[in-house]
C-alpha cells in the first residue's frame, strides 16, 4: 500500500470529513480512504449520467426569480 501525504488541505474540508467519519462510525484515514476510493471507481460514463440526470430534474422544476423575495425580507430590517 501506498501512503498519501495531502499539504495544505482547507478547514472545513478536513472539519466534513472528520464529521462524515464520526457519521459513518470510522476514522478519519478510514473516511479518507472510502472517499477516495469512491472517487477512483466512478467513471467518465457514470459522471456524465448522473450529470444529465440532475439537468433533467432542474429542468423539470420550476425556477423563479429570487431577486423580488429578497428585496422584500431585507426591506424588513
Amino acid at each position: 500500500m501506498a501512503n498519501v501525504l495531502i499539504r495544505d488541505l482547507d478547514e472545513r474540508v478536513l472539519s466534513r470529513l472528520k464529521s462524515a467519519a464520526r457519521a459513518h462510525g470510522r476514522s478519519l484515514q478510514g473516511e479518507i480512504h472510502d472517499t477516495l476510493q469512491r472517487a477512483s471507481t466512478r467513471s467518465l460514463a457514470e459522471t456524465r449520467r448522473l450529470s444529465r440526470e440532475w439537468l433533467k430534474r432542474l429542468r423539470a422544476s420550476s425556477q423563479s426569480d429570487s431577486t423580488k423575495l429578497i428585496r422584500e425580507e431585507r426591506d424588513k430590517r
